[in-house]
């Protein structure tokens, strides 16, 4: 497992950065999504609705690549390469609620469906590059 340099930290714990996303689809191309994540200290968790594109890609291709762009200076990034340690639905709906305190200041996630099961992956970084 890779480790992200302490002068980068600031880009998984303070900021309010978003990363992107890469899966692979099941014709083998690329997917990129934005989404919000949080770092617990060695590994980045995401959220998502179970059903959705990037749920199905990661647990079929449970290979990624996140990218997570200084907010206020572009060129300066932190690039993960990894693989989905873990796969939860248990204490999935505090995890989107804690996403959303931190990117929205709302300590409810406003945009959650009645019928939606909430799922969080943890994603262990095997290479980590940096630049900036």
């Amino acid at each position: 497992m890779s480790t992200i340099p302490e002068t980068f930290k600031d880009l998984l714990t303070t900021k309010k950065a978003f990363a992107n996303l890469a899966t692979i689809n099941p014709d083998g191309t690329p997917q990129v999504t934005p989404v919000w994540f949080d770092w617990d200290g060695g590994r980045v968790r995401i959220n998502t609705a179970k059903g959705r594109l990037k749920d199905k890609n990661l647990r079929r291709t449970p290979m990624v690549a996140l990218s997570i762009m200084d907010p206020d200076n572009p060129y300066r990034y932190v690039q993960i390469k990894g693989r989905v340690a873990s796969i939860t639905e248990s204490g999935a709906d505090a995890h989107i609620d804690s996403l959303a305190k931190k990117y929205l200041g709302q300590d409810r996630y406003p945009y959650r469906k009645p019928d939606e099961v909430r799922v969080t992956f943890t994603i262990a970084p095997d290479r980590v590059q940096t630049m900036g």
